[in-house]
């Protein structure tokens, strides 16, 4: 009997052959589900970066196809990572802010890499980036922290070298269009070894504030040129500073029914009080050699380096921490503080007085950083017109008496990623890729625009730059002039920017409060960094050009030597020199510094 006769039919082979084939339909359906699913996110990835070019990240130097397709990068460079959170950091500031508030929803909704950006106080990022670096324990992924470290980072080994990075285990998660000779900071990153070790991602520099409204009115500078004999204008050294301090607040006194002051600045005993002087105010003193960026052989702070090697900060070794000139800035900043500024600078810091100008009681400010340009646009302000423009203008900071030219004239700082090799190698090559996200040109422009501390050659010579320079106050100009390259962050002469930058604030603080005599107190400095040098020799746990002090000897002997330390003036007021802004515009657009 037949399985036909029982009404059974027995499969012929083609039967057999359709079975089978919906078998392999199946499993084929099942192996291109995941991929179809794939395709349907990176589709929707897509859409959200072609949403967020669009919408947000305009404009841009970039077309949007070349938008788009850094963007197809990130996806792409993403897929390991996906769904994974990272951690990163960086100071307080509108840039930063901008990042933590929308580039990381951006590149979350366009990766699906979580990014938990926090946003301290500088000197809390130094303690657990400092932290990190000692324990090997990851506290980040990744930090924004300051170019200043480079000469900790290339003498410990403590940062990944980005040259190596991008070559290697960072090659296939490296931007094709990242272009790091686009980066106006990427020297400042740049170590004795030629190698990159941190990657720019904000700059700003200490300049010269003024209220150019009251500067033009023609009874001020009847009043003015009558009482010294010069210009109200843009004083070109500190003797100039002073005079005008004092013109507003002792002899002005008040504008508009407003008690005014000729000078601010902040003295509050706290960690951003030593960067009111590590920031090179010394050498806008002329403590140091001349040699851009950071002057040789003595640098901006006092210290001497014989090749590679930091050798003394004291007079007695070479350097010229305690010299007639750094004694000199500091009795400065102190007199001027008591005698020009408001009574509340002593007891503000660093970000307390930035943005106090706009209050409108501030004639002038030698020591303002730019970060603070988008805090004095805000609409409403006594210092912003009613169109917008400001009724203030930046420029050059005056010079000290022993300042001579080819010596830097300020700071910049240049906020940039730093990846440390105790970071998982996973966890480093995300977060990677989300540094890269903040300051690729899909978003770069738009972020400079927002926080007002242009890294990008190609964004500060936009047209979008130039069509915002009239409300930015001189910061374009400055950013496109050769000025900017005699502003320079602290250099390799500091071997541990943590250890030796804490010495910093306490005792200047003495000064401000305490009344300590001004020799006495860098004295006490110059021995205190002797003394971490000095240790930092004997631990011999520094790959590479560590510290050698010198004997100490007779100071005299260094003074009478050609270059830094110099020894003391028989004037140090000299006379009051001042240029007109207009002037000061035209020499930058013919090339010159200052």
């Amino acid at each position: 009997m037949t399985a036909q006769k029982h009404g059974l039919l027995e499969p012929t082979p083609l039967t057999r052959r359709s079975v089978l084939g919906g078998v392999a339909a199946l499993g084929l359906a099942a192996s291109l589900a995941p991929a179809c699913a794939r395709a349907e996110a990176d589709t929707a990835r897509m859409a959200a970066a072609r949403r967020w070019v669009v919408v947000e990240f305009t404009p841009s130097t970039l077309s949007v196809d070349d938008q788009m397709a850094e963007m197809e990068f990130f996806i792409r460079a993403a897929e390991p990572f996906r769904g994974q959170q990272i951690y990163v950091v960086s100071e307080t500031l509108d840039t930063h802010e901008y990042e933590a508030r929308y580039l990381a929803r951006a590149f979350r909704e366009i990766t699906d890499i979580s990014v938990v950006h926090d946003l301290i106080r500088e000197g809390e990022l130094i303690e657990r980036l400092e932290t990190q670096m000692r324990t090997g324990r990851n506290l980040y992924d990744a930090y924004v922290s300051d170019s200043d470290l480079i000469g900790t980072h290339w003498r410990y080994g403590s940062a990944v070298p980005l040259t190596d990075w991008i070559t290697g285990d960072g090659a296939a998660f490296t931007l094709p269009t990242l272009d790091l000779d686009d980066f106006i900071g990427l020297r400042f990153t740049t170590a004795p070894d030629g190698k990159v070790y941190q990657l720019p991602d904000q700059q700003f520099a200490n300049l010269y504030w003024f209220r150019y409204d009251w500067f033009q009115r023609p009874d001020f500078r009847e009043r003015f040129r009558n009482r010294h004999g010069y210009e109200l204008a843009v004083p070109a050294n500190w003797k100039a500073y002073e005079d005008i301090a004092d013109f507003f607040t002792n002899e002005v006194r008040e504008i508009d029914g407003v008690r005014v002051w000729g000078h601010m600045d902040y003295g509050k005993r706290d960690p951003s009080l030593g960067w009111r002087f590590t920031d090179a105010w010394l050498s806008m003193a002329g403590v140091g050699d001349p040699g851009i960026p950071n002057g040789l052989p003595v640098d901006e702070w006092g210290i001497r380096m014989e090749g590679c090697h930091p050798v003394g900060s004291s007079v007695s070794r070479g350097g010229a921490a305690n010299a007639p000139a750094a004694t000199y800035a500091l009795r400065k900043y102190v007199e001027w503080l008591d005698r020009y500024a408001p009574p509340e600078a002593r007891e503000m810091t660093f970000s307390d007085a930035g943005p106090a100008p706009g209050r409108g009681h501030i004639a002038q400010q030698i020591f303002w950083y730019t970060a603070f340009t988008a805090d004095l646009l805000r609409p409403g302000l006594p210092v912003v017109n009613d169109d917008g423009t400001p009724k203030w203008r930046m420029a050059p900071s005056p010079h000290g008496a022993y300042w001579r030219p080819g010596m830097k004239l300020g700071y910049q700082d240049c906020g940039s990623w730093t990846l440390l090799p105790s970071t998982p190698l996973g966890r480093r090559q995300a977060a990677w890729l989300y540094a890269q996200f903040t300051t690729c040109k899909t978003v770069s422009l738009k972020k400079t625009l927002v926080g007002l501390t242009p890294f990008r050659k190609s964004d500060i010579s936009s047209p979008a730059m130039t069509a915002a320079a009239p409300r930015l106050g001189g910061l374009v100009e400055f950013y496109r002039s050769p000025a900017r390259l005699a502003w320079t962050p602290t250099g390799v002469n500091v071997p541990d920017y943590p250890r030796l930058a804490q010495l910093w604030w306490t005792r200047i603080a003495t000064a401000v409060h305490g009344g300590a005599n001004p020799q006495v107190i860098m004295d006490n400095l110059a021995a205190a960094q002797d003394e971490v040098l000095a240790r930092l020799q004997g631990a011999g746990v520094m790959k590479r050009c560590a510290p050698e002090l010198n004997p100490a000897i007779d100071p005299q002997v260094w003074l009478d030597r050609p270059g830094a330390p110099k020894p003391a003036l028989a004037d140090e007021e000299g006379q009051g020199e001042t240029i007109r802004y207009e002037d000061l515009m035209q020499r930058w657009l013919r090339g010159s510094v200052t």
